[in-house]
């Protein structure tokens, strides 16, 4: 059991005992001792009692006596003061733990991860940056503590573009059109279709032709589809290996994998009488959500022409993700501009009883990311920044910076890449989810503050006291506590399993982040002032294992946000 945990059992027991039931301790990190207990305080109102002689009474019951000191303070609050031997018993463990102390989950779920999600024959921009990081973390997380991870890459691959891409393909032929979608130029290809779309009129009557025809399930058709939809997956995957992402061609299930549930989700809900007529579209209107004016908004379901709306779609997918996947947690990874649409497609699906206890839909909304000027980041023509080319430049500024170090050329480039990607990453993941946030190469780049440069040289920088040393730090080795910058590393370390758990139910990366910064500056504090291998038996084996779980934590925790450690830099 981890330490948060372990103190929280203890106190819960006590509270429980003086409230004559559960209680919340109410546990936290605390400036004046290592912990402390604020329950007293809403126990107390709860009792009708003075919350100092709750406090007393919580602190007379507590089994802390193998643990740590605890006393009373101010009105109620209980601080906490764990005992130096016992740090260094339960850093020992962790540090003979392959999982660094971290519990898998007692009672796993079948997690659904929505995201990503770029388009057939566009290429990918800015705008999937943050759906495909936070996205690849939350999977990271979630399938590390033993969770049961789906990804889901909801391409959009079906509708009416598709007729005006098909017969731009047969313009240019076959090979000409696999040649441009090849070499990554999507957008290249979409454009042109969309300028003869909007200035032949021929062309158009043939692209609504061919749509009809790609609907009908026309099987010459549906082969070039087909062949636009893998060229375009090929791309799709190139940029994830570049960006170091965990998504697979296995995980590509597009808008058109729910076709043929479109119509069963139609009739399903009109037979529960949840669709009604709105100026010729068959709607859902989910209770408590309305317009400006006050009336209830629809979700479309099937547009007045036929065709079936977004929602549909979605519906579909919830649908089959609790039915046939049997998913009891799904989170859709999109911009927060889309918190109404999926909440009204999760009210709709709950009232269908598609989306029912203990499954659970959550969007994981975000912000957008801003260029210097405070606007949507833009390439310097004002355009669309797209996510291959400031892939390229992110390694190419990294290489600039370790160009002048004395590694060779192979490494220069491997670390390059790792220090490039993870800066883009560690910025998205270091913000608070919900929030805008700038970006700034040069803030990016740096080796200093808050950045995952920082953090990748504190792991390379231990990983080189044990090149110098020539030795293999014993994992088996008793850990002590003797020096208060031991001490402080050592309580830092034990912390990792309840911040990795805490990050897996809030799906706020930014805590693992933050984690990390203050572990480093805890062992820069213990490197500087206690000696490493300069000191000798049983001290140096210890500090050598706090230098091996230091680094071995920053490498996972950085692992878990999908960014690489390199040994040397």
């Amino acid at each position: 059991m981890d330490l948060e945990s372990l103190l929280h059992d203890r106190f819960a027991a006590a509270f429980a005992a003086v409230a004559g039931g559960p209680a919340d301790p109410a546990l936290r990190r605390s400036q004046h001792a290592d912990f402390q207990a604020d329950g007293a305080l809403a126990l107390a109102r709860r009792l009708g009692r003075n919350p100092r002689e709750v406090g007393a009474e919580v602190l007379a019951a507590a089994d802390l006596a193998d643990l740590a000191d605890a006393t009373l303070a101010g009105p109620g609050f209980i601080n906490v003061s764990l005992h130096d031997d016992a740090i260094a018993r339960m850093v020992t463990q962790v540090n003979a733990d392959e999982r660094l102390g971290v519990p898998l989950a007692e009672a796993p779920r079948t997690v659904v991860i929505d995201y990503s999600a770029p388009n057939v024959a566009k290429e990918m921009h800015v705008g999937h940056l943050r759906s495909t990081v936070i996205g690849d973390a939350a999977a990271r997380v979630l399938e590390w503590l033993g969770h049961d991870v789906v990804r889901a890459n909801h391409l959009g691959d079906w509708g009416t573009p598709f007729g005006m891409l098909i017969e731009h393909l047969l313009d240019v032929g076959e090979a000409e059109a696999v040649h441009e979608l090849s070499v990554g130029d999507l957008s290249g290809f979409y454009q042109a279709a969309r300028a003869k779309f909007d200035s032949e009129p021929g062309f158009a009557d043939r692209s609504r032709a061919r749509v009809v025809a790609l609907q009908a399930g026309d099987e010459a058709t549906l082969r070039l589809w087909r062949l636009l939809v893998a060229e375009s997956e090929r791309y799709f995957l190139n940029v994830y290996a570049t960006l170091g992402v965990t998504l697979t061609s296995g995980d590509f299930c597009g808008e058109s994998f729910y076709n043929d549930r479109l119509a069963p989700v139609v009739d399903e809900l009109k037979s529960l009488g949840l669709l009604r007529d709105s100026n010729g579209a068959q709607c859902a209107f989910p209770a408590g959500f309305t317009g400006r004016d006050g009336e209830p908004l629809p979700l479309i379901v099937r547009k007045s022409d036929g065709g079936y709306g977004y929602g549909a779609t979605d519906l579909a997918a919830i649908r089959y993700r609790t039915q046939e996947l049997h998913a009891d947690r799904m989170l859709y990874v999109v911009g927060n501009e889309q918190r109404q649409h999926l909440e009204m497609v999760y009210q709709t699906a709950r009232d269908a009883g598609w989306l029912a206890e203990p499954a659970e839909a959550l969007h994981v909304g975000y912000g957008l990311v801003l260029g210097a000027d405070g606007r949507k980041l833009a390439s310097r023509a004002g355009g669309t920044v797209k996510l291959a080319d400031l892939l390229d430049e992110a390694v190419a500024r990294a290489l600039a910076l370790v160009d002048n170090t004395d590694l060779d050329e192979e490494t220069k480039a491997s670390v390059a890449h790792a220090v490039g990607i993870g800066a883009i990453k560690y910025v998205d993941l270091s913000s608070e989810r919900g929030k805008d946030y700038t970006f700034d190469w040069d803030r990016m780049l740096s080796f200093t503050g808050d950045t995952g440069a920082y953090l990748q040289y504190a792991y390379a920088r231990i990983q080189s006291i044990f090149r110098r040393g020539g030795v293999v730090p014993d994992r088996s080795a008793p850990v002590l506590v003797t020096h208060p910058a031991e001490r402080a590393l050592a309580l830092q370390l034990l912390l990792f399993p309840a911040v990795v758990a805490l990050a897996g139910q809030t799906l706020q990366f930014h805590r693992i982040t933050v984690y990390l910064q203050a572990l480093a500056g805890a062992y820069t504090s213990f490197y500087d002032t206690c000696p490493v291998l300069k000191s000798e038996g049983e001290v140096r084996a210890s500090r050598l294992a706090l230098c091996d779980l230091t680094g071995r934590t920053i490498a996972r925790g950085l692992d878990l946000l999908g960014i690489a450690a390199p040994a040397r830099m």
